[in-house]
């Protein structure tokens, strides 16, 4: 990849990469904008234990799930094994991990608030070879990897590597890894059809006139399916979220009571009452009549959440 600065004349300057000179560099960036980079909530840095050291612990409010984040500035290392070695540590010792968390953000946490089958583990590198990124092309995978660049005006990029074909499951590999086996035993990664399949073809249809018209907002919005929801994110903000029941669609808008501007008055305000998504404005469908209407009040949460990421 090559990147030029414009200047005066439709002349082009080069923007060249500087290599990061510690990991521990990559690793303070990271922590000071861990909510920016990834939406997650920073609990500690360097957190050991037995034999294990984690560079920077983290918690993800939207799932109530723990996640590790390792730093690498070399490649020689196995995201599987590493991933599910720190998985597993986690699943063996969950009582320290809220320990870990109630201490150092002065919480009261408790064991049955974490959903403990959406932890997940992220690297982030300045580069990953071909092997590592072949590694993660399984559909139910509990890993991320981001790529961190530096550049020379001050610029720096996190870009997540997408899988390519991720079609089969973990669990094909998993008889030739004990911890792996056991980790699959309690974390699953949900993907779009584990709430397709449980729906009828009219619902079907019906949420996909609405995930193309979503996306369709701006090509930065993708899915991210949970245990209780689809969520549409984009920048690891979610702009919405849909559930899908037999005979009608929940969508949620992430936006806090009163910035949302309503006039047909479509949405029902569940700030004072537990709701499983995002935001304050709960609307359900269960038809496309109204798409066009209810995509615009989407499109104010992704406008808004557009220009909080900006600012």
């Amino acid at each position: 990849m090559y990147l030029f600065k414009h200047e005066k004349e439709s002349k082009l300057k080069e923007i060249k990469e500087i290599k990061f000179k510690l990991e521990k560099d990559i690793q303070r960036i990271s922590e000071n904008n861990l909510e920016k980079i990834f939406n997650l909530k920073f609990v500690q840095t360097e957190f050991q234990l037995h034999n294990f050291r984690i560079d920077t612990l983290a918690f993800d409010e939207s799932s109530k799930s723990f996640v590790i984040i390792e730093f690498k500035k070399d490649k020689n290392f196995s995201v599987i094994d590493q991933g599910y070695a720190y998985l597993s540590l986690m699943l063996n010792n969950k009582a320290d991990f809220i320990l870990e968390y109630n201490e150092s953000l002065q919480k009261n946490l408790k064991r049955e608030d974490v959903d403990w089958s959406q932890s997940k583990v992220i690297f982030v590198s300045p580069t990953f070879t071909d092997y590592q990124k072949e590694s993660i092309n399984f559909k139910d995978l509990p890993i991320e990897l981001w790529e961190v660049k530096y550049f020379s005006n001050e610029i720096i990029s996190f870009i997540p590597i997408r899988a390519t074909s991720a079609t089969e499951s973990i669990k094909t590999i998993s008889r030739k890894n004990r911890t792996l086996d056991k980790v699959i035993e309690e974390i699953k990664v949900y993907v779009e059809s584990d709430h397709l399949d449980k729906t009828t073809d009219e619902i079907k249809e019906l949420y996909n006139k609405f995930k193309l018209a979503i996306q369709n907002i701006n090509d930065s919005i993708t899915i991210r399916p949970t245990k209780l929801y689809i969520g549409f994110v984009t920048n690891k903000k979610n702009v919405c979220d849909l559930l899908l029941s037999k005979s009608f669609i929940k969508v949620w808008i992430n936006l806090k009571k009163g910035q949302l501007d309503d006039p047909k008055k479509l949405t029902k305000d569940v700030s004072s009452i537990g709701h499983w998504g995002n935001g304050d404005y709960e609307i359900r469908i269960n038809n496309d009549e109204n798409l066009e209407y209810i995509i615009s009040l989407i499109k104010e949460s992704y406008l808004r959440l557009f220009k909080t990421i900006n600012t």
